[in-house]
């Protein structure tokens, strides 16, 4: 038996164990650490009142069922009067669930706070990272906290999943392979383009099934959102209240990257991007902006502030929307532009778009900028880079249809494709396609 309360120790448990929770990544380690903390606290408590705190730990009651469901993207809790969640395909929706008293919100903003990783100084926000990957951020109000949490999804989409979820097609899915792999000699400089919520990150992760397995690969967050299961060689580096996005995108340049991705670019750290592409490294980004002519005027606009002929460094723009389908919400890739040098302002060429009035797409026309530019990095004609994106697009086209739709699927027969491209292809039965070797 404890000689205290069950809810003054656990009170108490909670406060001491507060941002000490966030790097524990086994349930033993756990268990070990909230028993330490509890016997220092009681050291009359027992084991089945200490079962009872871990326990407690452990559950984010009432939104857990929440957390563990693949189709909540995020879950809103707004003090004490109601909870909404984001599903992925119904939108937002108020569910019966909500925190019972200013009490209980208070016990589970201390939970949430245990596994804290970062927090402003002031304290009156905070971003803390839960057991399952979820990012979540607190805001004290004067009705006790409101709290967002982004749900983390275990397994991230991949480019099929988006293919069959009508966000791309599988020749759009080609030209995305190529931006990011760019025959191994020169990925493209890319900025992902949308609004909150719109798929911007979905699309990053994505894309890492493309990378080649010899890239280092230095990603930079806020706060971890990003999935790089499936590169051995990357940094995941994150911002706190003492280094901000521009000191770790500075450091990133001495730390051989191959390709530089951040998590979203909106300030002073823009230029620092543009440095790098200068310098011959890989960058790929998302930030806010509705249209690539959005995203050009936010570049040169403060606090960004970048010239007009270097965002020409940029090779690539595209957009990712929420669009209305027969009443209903879904993601599109809108826009698709490539930089093709400045005169009185940055000249784009579109070369694919959705029309939102017929609810349909164009489309992708080919790749002239970034493949004159490849073509000569890689030592291929043209015609070589549009027979092989053409390629491409059938092997997603089989890839989807024998069942290989995981970002990991993907990504092991993307290592065997850069390998030995004809026995790849001989695999899938595509021996007829020809190879770029």
């Amino acid at each position: 038996m404890s000689g205290m309360g069950m809810d003054a120790l656990l009170e108490r448990a909670f406060e001491s164990l507060e941002g000490k929770l966030g790097s524990i990544h086994t349930d033993a380690d756990l268990y070990a650490y909230i028993t330490a903390v509890v016997k220092s606290i009681d050291p009359s408590a027992d084991k089945q009142l200490i079962d009872k705190i871990v326990a407690d730990a452990k559950t984010f009651s009432p939104i857990d069922q929440y957390l563990h469901s693949d189709s909540v993207e995020d879950i809103m809790i707004n003090n004490t009067e109601n909870i909404f969640i984001y599903h992925s395909t119904e939108g937002e929706i108020k569910v019966p669930e909500k925190m019972a008293s200013v009490a209980e919100l208070s016990r589970f903003v201390r939970k949430l706070k245990m596994y804290s990783t970062s927090s402003i100084a002031n304290n009156h926000i905070q971003d803390v990272h839960l057991p399952n990957g979820s990012r979540c951020n607190i805001v004290d109000s004067p009705l006790g906290q409101d709290i967002t949490i982004r749900n983390f999804k275990p397994t991230a989409y991949s480019i099929i999943d988006l293919i069959n979820a009508g966000e791309m097609s599988y020749n759009l899915a080609s030209r995305f392979w190529l931006y990011s792999e760019g025959l191994g000699v020169r990925p493209a400089n890319m900025l992902i383009g949308g609004m909150p919520g719109s798929g911007k990150t979905t699309l990053l992760n994505a894309m890492f099934s493309f990378f080649r397995p010899e890239a280092r690969i230095v990603v930079l967050e806020e706060t971890y959102e990003v999935n790089t299961s499936t590169q051995d060689n990357c940094v995941r580096l994150e911002t706190s209240p003492y280094v901000t996005l521009q000191d770790l995108l500075k450091n990133s340049l001495r730390m051989r990257p191959d390709i530089i991705l951040i998590g979203e670019v909106r300030g002073a750290e823009a230029n620092d991007m543009i440095t790098a592409m200068s310098i011959g490294k890989s960058v790929i980004s998302t930030i806010h902006a509705h249209t690539s002519r959005d995203m050009i005027n936010r570049l040169e606009q403060q606090p960004m502030g970048i010239s007009r002929d270097a965002i020409s460094l940029i090779d690539v723009m595209s957009i990712v929307s929420q669009v209305n389908l027969d009443h209903r919400k879904a993601r599109k890739i809108t826009q698709v532009s490539e930089t093709s040098g400045a005169e009185t302002r940055v000249l784009l060429s579109d070369l694919y778009t959705y029309d939102y009035k017929t609810q349909k797409s164009s489309d992708i026309l080919p790749s002239v900028t970034y493949r004159d530019v490849l073509s000569k990095a890689a030592g291929r004609t043209p015609t070589d880079i549009i027979a092989e994106e053409g390629r491409r697009a059938k092997v997603l086209e089989k890839l989807n249809k024998l069942g290989i739709r995981d970002l990991r699927g993907i990504n092991e027969f993307c290592k065997d494709y850069y390998d030995n491209q004809q026995r790849a292809l001989a695999k899938l039965g595509l021996a007829e396609l020809g190879t770029l070797e």
